[in-house]
């Protein structure tokens, strides 16, 4: 019986990076004076201790779906999107501005034209970097960052002076609730989960069909994966690295819009709550692959749902959340840069296969 020696070594190097993740995160535990046992108990098993605690994971696995399946088109096409967590604000911006105009209109009609607002407005903030790079050649890192302060300022501005609720007292700057017409339904009684999920599927299902089942995507792809044998073989690069910034951007907008619609009911600070930087690292985690991205963003839910419960039950500082994010990071970059490297997988099979195969 023949043994794939690559199986074994990919296998190999994921439970690996796996092992030094979980022994730098106790280290990082040990450091706060916490029980690590207790620690990744607490992550592990909280959320999966009835249902209420589970669709708490799953509503935090919405957008952070949506955003990444956006970062998964813009870096299969070579160009990376850091700009999610402003485009994902201008597009709660402007459901926001648009749900109070559309609230008479039924249901059916009012939450479709709300997302699609929402929807632009992120595409917008997404072509501003796109034609910027496909054009000038600015850096999309550069560009990208820097409309995220804009973003952040402009909206800001919207939720304290345009659209701030003249009836709220309390002094936090919000807008006025939704109209009921454009707020998502929770899908159980008593569960936080709201039926924003069915939209994050069904995107996920579009965006695989997208760039593995159309010639578009097969452009957007040979595009980021070769940009000179792109141009040779007659593709016009620049065109859809702008179209991609767009559909990255637009689904950051689209995250805002359920996120605002589903779960907070408002326009509100520190509403985007990262998910725009958290995408990111959803869909590197996720192999840029829709298949990969879904289990991945309910990883991060479960992570994202363990800084409340860390908060409360431990003194861990919730913080070490983030810090195990960047963690994940930078093991994704190793685990990758280990496995793309031919010369560790050939001194791998002779070490271990060499004498079983002869």
């Amino acid at each position: 019986m023949k043994i794939n020696h690559k199986i074994i070594f990919k296998v190999s190097v994921i439970l690996a990076a796996v092992l030094v993740a979980l022994l730098v995160g106790a280290i990082m535990i040990l450091a706060t004076g916490e029980s690590v046992f207790k620690t990744y108990s607490i992550i592990i098993t909280m959320p999966f201790s009835n249902f209420r605690t589970f669709s708490e994971v799953l509503v935090r696995m919405i957008p952070l779906t949506i955003i990444a399946l956006g970062i998964c088109v813009s870096s299969r096409c070579g160009i990376n999107n850091i700009g999610a967590e402003g485009q994902m604000a201008m597009g709660i911006i402007a459901t926001t501005a648009v749900a109070f105009v559309v609230a008479p209109l039924p249901r059916f009609i009012a939450i479709p034209i709300a997302v699609l607002v929402g929807a632009i407005a992120g595409g917008i903030w997404g072509f501003i970097p796109g034609i910027l790079k496909a054009k000038l050649d600015v850096s999309e890192l550069l560009s990208t960052v820097m409309l995220n302060y804009a973003a952040a300022q402009f909206y800001a501005f919207m939720i304290r002076v345009p659209l701030i609720d003249p009836n709220e007292k309390t002094g936090t700057p919000m807008s006025a609730r939704l109209p009921e017409s454009t707020v998502l339904h929770k899908l159980f009684k008593g569960a936080a989960v709201h039926q924003g999920i069915f939209l994050a599927l069904v995107l996920a299902l579009i965006v695989y069909i997208l760039l593995w089942k159309t010639s578009w995507g097969y452009k957007m792809r040979a595009s980021g994966a070769r940009q000179r044998a792109a141009k040779y073989g007659g593709i016009n690069v620049s065109k859809y690295l702008i179209i991609a910034m767009i559909i990255s951007g637009a689904c950051a907008g689209m995250a805002g819009s359920v996120e605002l619609m589903g779960n907070q009911g408002r326009a509100m600070e520190g509403i985007t709550g990262g998910y725009g930087f958290s995408g990111i690292v959803v869909a590197l985690f996720g192999g840029l692959h829709p298949a990969g991205i879904i289990p991945a963003a309910f990883f991060f839910g479960i992570l994202l749902y363990a800084q409340v419960n860390l908060q409360i039950l431990t003194s861990v500082p919730p913080n070490l959340v983030e810090a195990l994010q960047g963690l994940i990071i930078l093991i994704i970059v190793a685990v990758q840069m280990i496995l793309s490297n031919q010369y560790l997988e050939e001194k791998f099979r002779k070490k271990f296969f060499s004498k079983k195969e002869a």
